[in-house]
């Protein structure tokens, strides 16, 4: 591959925005040279940012599942969500499969479907994206363990999430969240209501009891990276800590959000949140755990584009955090997290894996290019 030259861009560091030129070499960047320069392409003072690199998407499934009773082909549908991962800048991307299910619907062989699709388009060059796996592990599902097995078996997970959607806690500790998401439970006089939530939380613990021991073992075994999800007391943190957690994934609270860095986590929240200044479901808001400085990683989760959105709010809404700051929650700090080490920074030796992008205060940004090994995809 031939010397490459970036220049006339604002280049965004780990801890600063320097005015200059990156050369690429053979997919590396080899050099930052801060200044003007005449030579090479010419980005006309856009912004030159690392490689987003995404976390927990659930995005792929709705390729996969467009409408209700409609599957689509697995290999079209992850090339359909690669295009638009790709186009809003993220060029490492952990698709989010599901294990188990929280109403035991049969989701266990549309994972493996989009397992293999991912597996066969990376053999074949077919996507854009750096694409990994992320099981989505529902701990209060029956069906778990069936559904897991599989997927770990092909030692392609690289992360693992444990969650539990039971209503009555974590996400759902207020009914009317969960009655936004399962809108048919709303119907159901207040009694009902009541015993459902009982029925339910006393089967979910009978279940997790198994299932979350034996999750823990195979993630562990399989040498993934292991997530908790929707944390919401110092007891989810504790059990957390011990199961040897290493992201703690949309805490519900400050107080869960603290305890986990307190006990070494990273500490992972939903970039829409921060878009639309605050939790759909009513829990802490992403913008005021960055104020308290317990903002360690965001995820686009359901948006893709919502990453780069929040990369360039947060500045302007946070006091004391600048744009180096912000761009590392979505580069070096998730890519260090997983142990993709090569990448995340625009630093020598790292991968080129760069994306231009125009902005002025209180617009939405524009992505104009973006390279992957110093191959532009974008």
């Amino acid at each position: 591959m031939a010397e490459q030259v970036l220049s006339g861009a604002r280049v965004v560091l780990d801890d600063r925005v320097v005015e200059g030129a990156v050369v690429v070499r053979d997919g590396v960047i080899v050099a930052i040279d801060e200044g003007r320069t005449a030579v090479g392409e010419d980005l006309g003072g856009d912004y030159l940012l690392p490689g987003l690199v995404e976390l927990h998407t659930d995005h792929l499934e709705s390729h996969f599942r467009p409408r209700p009773g409609v599957h689509w082909n697995p290999i079209a549908a992850l090339q359909s969500h690669d295009a638009q991962v790709i186009g809003a800048g993220i060029v490492t991307v952990f698709d989010a499969l599901r294990a188990g299910d929280a109403d035991e619907r049969p989701l266990g062989r549309d994972s493996l479907l989009l397992a293999d699709a991912i597996a066969t388009a990376r053999a074949e060059d077919r996507l854009k994206a750096d694409h990994f796996i992320h099981v989505r592990c529902e701990i209060s599902s029956q069906q778990l363990l069936a559904d897991a097995e599989p997927l770990f078996s092909t030692g392609a997970v690289r992360l693992a999430s444990l969650m539990d959607h039971t209503p009555g806690q974590r996400q759902f500790a207020r009914l009317d969240a969960y009655h936004r998401f399962y809108p048919e439970n709303a119907r159901l006089s207040q009694a009902e209501q009541d015993a459902f939530v009982a029925e339910r939380l006393a089967a979910a613990a009978r279940i997790i009891a198994a299932n979350r021991p034996a999750i823990v073992a195979m993630a562990h075994a399989g040498g993934a990276i292991l997530a908790s999800h929707d944390d919401a007391t110092l007891a989810h943190v504790d059990e957390a800590a011990a199961d040897g957690i290493a992201i703690a994934e949309f805490p519900t609270t400050v107080e869960a959000a603290a305890a986990s860095r307190a006990a070494g986590m990273k500490v992972l929240m939903g970039a829409p949140n921060v878009v639309r200044g605050g939790s759909h479901s009513g829990n802490a808001a992403a913008g005021d755990l960055a104020r308290l400085g317990l903002l360690d990683i965001l995820s686009s989760d359901y948006v893709p584009f919502s990453l780069m959105q929040a990369v360039f709010q947060l500045p302007e809404t946070v006091p004391g955090m600048d744009l180096a700051s912000a761009v590392r929650l979505v580069t070096c700090v998730p890519a260090e997290t997983v142990g993709l080490n090569d990448r995340g920074s625009i630093a020598p030796g790292r991968r080129a894996d760069l994306v231009r992008v125009r902005h002025a205060p209180g617009t939405v940004p524009v992505v104009r290019a973006v390279w992957r090994e110093g191959v532009r995809v974008a």
